[in-house]
């Protein structure tokens, strides 16, 4: 028998909170649905009375999704519950996510008021919210810093009040993981009623430990995790939901569940941070471009015999093709051999030795040995045996004038030429390209990397293309970003037929 944990996901509120990361309603909606394949059970898709647009992108979502809870945030004022009960008139379940400071420092500082108000007033805004919506979720915010005594007199009004869960807070990332358990424990075992709410929290990263809080706080007793897609949020953001996810995908023997769709996680974490403008960091766990990859000789070996020995989740149960051995002047001699017969060449020991030491000079001089330099190195000419290349590329752009590209392509030996426009130079550039070889084929990311500094710079462009429902890497580095996003282009393309 498992325990079903609820998945609460707050990015289209708190994780829109980050300055830069505003959403129109239309994004929105393409994130709320993508969040609904996910598998979260509760969606908090706005605070309705912060500004029109809240208000709409609340309505919007309560018709775009089916079978999500809609939850719409209120502080503990009769007209922001007005204002969100309108808002998710649409919804086909909805929640009303209300409550109020709980701490000293926001009883005394924020509201000039007494601990007995502040129970007082969270009492009425649930019996409020209760008119209109059986599902009422109390916030006691700040109650990380909230003396546990006192918070469970609160949990206890507002749960006889009518709250269906109980949301606590770390808001300011201040609690220390074991005094988060304490704190959710204290609650079970002193709150007469808590039987009849779920708890549930919702745990900031300000000193890097969100998802451990959140993770005791489930071993304590909580049953509902607040948590946002690539843990974005305000200030260092909020526990991550894949991280949560994957903790108990992984530690099944915890015997708890939850109904997320994990192969959709990576998908999703794309999406995101494509919309949101705002790039993963490489080393973030699960989503992070290093998350699966390998660059020291010892694991690269390791992995190559049993890929058990360094990578305790597959992949593909994250919706990733698959995990990269990455050359470096730590990669060891398996790394090398593996990448030179992933492209078709095939080495003697002997042979091996000889291109190693080749490859150590060079990965000494790079940060990142591609495998274009491996073939170099071996004796094979990448480009001479591509089906597809750059013959030329021309571009006019500059501001006020359409991006116009001429491109010309050498295919197997024979000469093809095109011209379009863009949206920019890249853009029309890769329309050129496409009016050659005509495959339908969809660009997933694009992201741009100096390798030197100055007005000179080399830019390395890393891309992925989806083709025949396959996603194939391309890379390329020239002091000329359009030719480079080309190659790159090139690249995946030339790949097609090899996977």
């Amino acid at each position: 028998m498992t325990d079903r944990l609820f998945i609460f996901d707050t990015t289209l509120r708190d994780g829109e909170q980050v300055p830069g990361c505003q959403l129109n309603t239309v994004e929105k909606i393409q994130v709320a649905k993508a969040l609904e394949q996910l598998g979260v059970d509760v969606i908090e898709a706005g605070f309705p009375v912060s500004s029109p647009g809240d208000f709409n992108s609340v309505i919007e979502i309560s018709k775009a999704v089916t079978w999500p809870v809609v939850c719409a945030l209120t502080r503990a004022v009769k007209k922001d519950i007005d204002v969100a009960v309108d808002a998710l008139q649409y919804a086909k379940h909805k929640r009303i996510h209300t409550g109020i400071g709980t701490s000293d420092y926001h009883i005394k500082y924020k509201f000039n008021s007494t601990r007995d108000e502040i129970i007082e007033r969270g009492v009425e805004a649930v019996k409020y919210a209760k008119k209109f919506v059986e599902d009422v979720e109390f916030y006691c915010e700040d109650a990380g810093r909230t003396d546990n005594e006192y918070l469970a007199r609160v949990v206890e009004a507002v749960i006889t009040a009518g709250a269906t869960v109980v949301n606590i807070p770390d808001t300011t990332g201040y609690c220390l993981p074991q005094e988060y358990f304490e704190k959710i424990k204290y609650l079970k075992e002193n709150v007469s009623n808590i039987d009849k709410a779920i708890i549930s929290t919702h745990c900031h990263n300000d000193l890097g430990m969100a998802t451990a809080n959140t993770f005791n706080g489930v071993m304590a007793g909580a049953r509902q995790v607040e948590v946002t897609i690539n843990g974005i949020g305000e200030r260092a953001g909020n526990t991550s939901l894949e991280e949560i996810a994957m903790i108990l995908k992984c530690h099944k023997g915890l015997g708890i569940d939850t109904n997320i769709n994990t192969t959709k996680i990576y998908p999703v974490s794309r999406m995101v941070s494509s919309l949101m403008n705002m790039p993963v960091q490489p080393n973030k766990a699960i989503v992070g471009r290093n998350a699966f990859a390998h660059s020291s000789g010892i694991h690269q070996d390791g992995v190559l015999k049993n890929v058990q020995t360094y990578e305790i989740i597959n992949p593909k149960d994250v919706g990733i093709d698959d995990s990269s051995i990455v050359l470096t002047a730590r990669s060891g001699r398996a790394a090398l051999k593996y990448r030179l017969n992933a492209n078709g060449v095939d080495v003697d020991e002997e042979k091996l030795d000889s291109i190693y030491k080749k490859f150590l000079q060079l990965a000494d001089q790079k940060k990142e040995v591609t495998d274009a330099d491996v073939l170099m190195i071996a004796g094979a000419d990448t480009a001479a045996s591509h089906a597809v290349k750059l013959d030329f590329l021309q571009v006019t752009t500059g501001k006020g004038v359409v991006s116009v590209a001429s491109i010309g392509l050498d295919i197997s030996d024979q000469k093809f030429e095109a011209a379009a426009s863009g949206n920019g130079p890249v853009d029309a550039a890769i329309k050129a390209l496409k009016k050659i070889i005509t495959k339908k084929m969809t660009l997933k990311e694009f992201t741009i990397q100096a390798i030197s500094k100055g007005s000179d710079d080399v830019g390395k462009v890393h891309m992925q293309v989806e083709y025949d429902g396959s996603i194939y890497y391309g890379f390329g580095a020239n002091t000329d970003i359009v030719t480079a996003s080309v190659e790159a282009y090139i690249d995946c393309i030339n790949k097609f037929k090899k996977k």
